[in-house]
């Protein structure tokens, strides 16, 4: 079937002079003539001027200087054309006060946890920088043994546990990656640990991966990634006013109630300072997974290493600025495309954010541009530049919260974008908007090779797939859009509110060690990034006709056949890790026995019977499966009459408000297990993943943690969701006939 895409504004006056307004309902192509116009716009030089003058300070959430980029991006979207207002919210944010880690023995050590300045790099001596932190950490005063963790994940403590290693009342260092920063400190308080340390391995982003700044483009010894460590997939934003806007008179929680504040203390260091606590550690070698690239022998301890770990913040209510700028639509003024980026970084942050902030804007300026040469998009279009995203998703967060009724009626999609690199398109997001990302990844061109941004991913992922895999992909000719977990400003539109979203950005050729340092500059953007800003042009291009095809298609461009195919192949994916679940268990445990049986022959060697795991049972599926058969008839019978119907005037709009709403269907008013702010059935954050996403979230995590009873209840939960989403589908066939 030919994908519905908008019509040509020929074809719209054609079809107007029609008796009755009778138009065929996906018929037409994008509008290139308005989109060509929309592209001579948009200057790689201006993209580069802009990403200068936004990172030419350091401006986190609450400072003075965060509050002169907002009122500086207002100001661009006013000269621009666009009606601009900014929402103030108030929220708490933790500053430290005090910083303290030192190896009290075997040897004494006291780390300098700072970033020195660089000649190299004009901004990375300015006054007015965050120190070196963990936001959402315990405040804290502990001295205890050390313990090696890796990457402090659940499986690493099952490795531990093996080992006979303890980190009840110990203090633990893991490294970053692997994970979401957060989900370290939670799974080692989970486990007892008084307290965490996270440091970056050269092995992951130093010197093992190249050059280090500012001679490459990777971390140097003094490097140090600050982040949150909110507890953010139980939910985002301001910890005191969940599920409320963080307004002025807003009802707050007890910061000691605030479930989503850590519960022991958290500090990140460079490897300069990491090198003398790894060192400092005995006990068992570890693994051989566990070595990173310093020039030491990993131990995992403990023993005679003893740290003292002391974090005190100042816990104060800042403002938040979220700038809103929009422009009203011609004949859908309640039908809203909105699109965003966030402006606040933990330091300067060329990279973060404003690489990708300066591309929202050339948007928003070519977009100002046309209007004033005649243009009137049909939607009303709202750009908004997020304050506090760093910290937790903050000022996105409140801003839906807040206006989360309107939102749910009249959002037809959100649009993210969080940075952007030199290398190839990322997109992901709501899979019913799979056809519309298609044929823009197809039409815009990348500015590298001269190909499709589609044609250079697709060969890309040719080249760099196992020799298995390659057929299928040499034989799939669209693009394939990632599932969505967190980390950026999409999650509370899609998550919680149920808003068709995307999330755009180019990266794989960009790789290096600045992130969240004081050296994500403009100096290392400039020359690591992308130094032509050319990329920030095809981010605006490509997010551009998003917005631009959104706003004016007569027919909104979602295809559910598309989402129907991902939800089936997550729904497989599923049983494949059931059934794999138990043949491992059986293997494991039979292990284990024999295991048992030889050491306990040997009287000479200490010996604790592991315990062998619980067996895993059949799970039903077939009520999934059976809504599943439901949504693929569901969905095929929508596309068929979208391409076959006559639209009159008087049904469109509702037959719109119709399509970009049905996903809200998939939403379970309870929410997710043990995180009700989370109520999408098909995505969400893995609450010991942290960004990476869990598909069929309440089912999959419920096997993971073999919680077979939650797993079958959330099968129905999932069933139900799906059916009435197929429900949802069929009155919308139902308003065509």
């Amino acid at each position: 079937m030919k994908q519905p895409v908008m019509l040509t504004v020929a074809a719209l006056a054609l079809g107007m002079s029609m008796p009755a307004a009778a138009q065929k309902a996906a018929i037409g192509k994008p509008d290139t003539l308005l989109e060509a116009r929309f592209d001579q716009q948009l200057s790689s030089a201006h993209i580069g001027a802009t990403i200068k003058e936004l990172s030419a300070k350091p401006h986190h959430l609450g400072s003075a200087a965060g509050k002169a980029t907002a009122d500086a991006i207002a100001e661009k979207f006013r000269s621009y054309g666009w009606d601009v207002h900014i929402n103030t919210y108030k929220v708490l944010f933790p500053t430290p006060e005090t910083r303290v880690l030192e190896l009290t023995a075997p040897v004494k050590f006291t780390a300098t946890l700072k970033e020195p300045a660089l000649p190299e790099d004009a901004t990375s001596g300015q006054q007015g920088q965050l120190p070196t932190y963990n936001a959402w950490g315990a405040d804290g005063n502990v001295t205890a043994p050390l313990v090696y963790v890796n990457y402090g994940l659940p499986e690493d403590y099952e490795t531990l546990e093996r080992l006979g290693v303890n980190v009840k009342g110990k203090i633990v260092i893991a490294r970053y990656g692997h994970s979401w920063r957060g989900i370290k400190p939670k799974v080692a308080a989970e486990h007892g640990a008084v307290g965490c340390i996270i440091y970056s391995d050269p092995k992951e982003d130093g010197y093992y991966q190249g050059d280090v700044y500012p001679r490459g483009a990777f971390k140097n010894a003094n490097g140090v990634q600050r982040g949150a460590v909110m507890d953010m997939v139980i939910y985002p934003g301001d910890p005191l006013t969940p599920g409320i806007g963080a307004t002025e008179n807003a009802k707050r929680l007890e910061r000691s109630k605030a479930v989503t504040i850590l519960k022991i203390p958290v500090l990140p260091v460079s490897y300069h300072d990491a090198q003398p606590l790894l060192a400092a550690l005995d006990g068992p070698v570890a693994p051989d997974g566990w070595r990173g690239a310093l020039p030491i022998t990993y131990h995992i301890g403990p023993g005679k290493a003893t740290v003292h770990l002391q974090v005190q913040c100042s816990w104060d209510l800042v403002p938040a600025y979220d700038v809103i700028a929009t422009i009203k639509g011609s004949q859908y003024p309640d039908e809203w495309v909105v699109r965003g980026n966030h402006h606040d970084a933990w330091v300067n942050g060329a990279g973060d954010p404003v690489s990708g902030l300066a591309a929202e804007l050339e948007e928003a300026k070519a977009i100002g541009a046309l209007v004033k040469s005649g243009y009137q998009p049909k939607r009303t279009l709202v750009y908004c530049a997020w304050d506090g995203e760093e910290p937790g998703l903050i000022g996105s967060t409140e801003w839906v919260e807040d206006h989360a009724a309107a939102l749910q009626q009249k959002a037809v999609a959100y649009i993210n974008t969080d940075g952007n690199g030199r290398g190839f398109l990322g997109a992901g997001g709501s899979h019913a908007l799979t056809k519309l990302m298609d044929g823009i990844a197809k039409d815009v061109i990348d500015p590298q090779t001269k190909v499709s941004v589609y044609a250079r991913k697709r060969a890309a992922a040719v080249v760099n797939a196992a020799p298995a895999s390659r057929k299928a992909l040499l034989e799939k000719h669209t693009i394939t859009l990632g599932a969505l977990g967190s980390g950026s400003d999409y999650s509370p539109f899609f998550q919680h509110l149920g808003v068709p979203s995307l999330n755009l950005g180019f990266g794989g050729e960009d790789e290096g060690g600045e992130y969240h340092s004081i050296y994500d500059s403009y100096d290392d953007y400039v020359r690591f990034k992308d130094p032509q800003f050319h990329y920030g042009v095809a981010l605006a291009a490509v997010a551009g006709r998003a917005v631009l095809r959104l706003a004016d298609a007569d027919i909104l461009p979602f295809d559910f056949t598309d989402l129907y195919a991902a939800i089936n192949s997550y729904t497989k994916e599923l049983m494949e890790q059931a059934a794999q679940m138990r043949e491992n268990t059986v293997t494991e445990n039979r292990l284990i026995r024999e295991n048992a049986y030889q050491l306990a022959a040997d009287p000479t060697k200490p010996f604790t019977a592991p315990t062998p795991k619980a067996v895993v049972p059949y799970l039903d599926f077939s009520p999934l499966q059976n809504a599943l058969v439901k949504l693929d008839h569901a969905s095929s019978a929508l596309k068929d009459s979208l391409a076959a119907a006559t639209v009159s005037t008087a049904v469109r709009q509702r037959l719109n408000e119709a399509l970009y709403q049905a996903e809200q269907s998939l939403l379970v008013s309870q929410g997710l297990p043990k995180r009700p702010w989370f109520k999408h059935s098909i995505y969400a954050p893995g609450f010991y993943t942290g960004y990476g996403v869990k598909t069929l979230p309440g089912i999959r995590e419920a096997i993971e943690q073999r919680n077979w009873k939650e797993a079958q209840e959330q099968v129905g939960v999932v069933a139900g969701a799906i059916e009435k989403f197929s429900a949802k589908l069929d009155e919308i066939t139902a308003l065509l006939k």
